[in-house]
């Protein structure tokens, strides 16, 4: 029988929905990276992102290099707002009931995607 992934252990898109939500209320009040979300069609990148972290999660959905690195070009993302970023993902997947070994393992596969974002 096949292990399950992250994503099947945690609930699926209706649990990744739960955290996206949360790690937003925390980034939009977020002082070093809130502005990148100012005049945001936020249901459209929120439903982005539930793709993306549930792509981490070894879900079904997924973007390509290529897409990332699109999606953000328009930005002047740096390495000081990805760290800020990644504590934020990392902070909500644990509020949210996430194992500490699992977390790093989903903040490992989103610092893989850096260099698509970071300029």
């Amino acid at each position: 029988m096949a292990e399950r992934t992250l994503y099947e252990k945690y609930g699926g898109f209706s649990k990744v929905s739960k955290i996206v939500l949360s790690f937003y209320d925390t980034l939009l009040d977020n002082d070093e990276i809130g502005h990148f979300f100012d005049d945001v069609d936020m249901s459209r990148i929120v439903d982005h992102q539930t793709k993306f972290i549930a792509s981490l999660l070894g879900g079904p959905a997924a973007y390509t290099d290529k897409q990332l690195r699109q999606l953000h070009s328009h930005l002047d993302v740096n390495d000081a707002h990805f760290d800020e970023l990644e504590a934020v993902l990392r902070g909500t997947l644990l509020e949210h009931g996430m194992a500490p070994e699992d977390v790093e393992i989903v903040v490992t596969e989103f610092g893989k995607r850096r260099p698509l974002i970071v300029r």
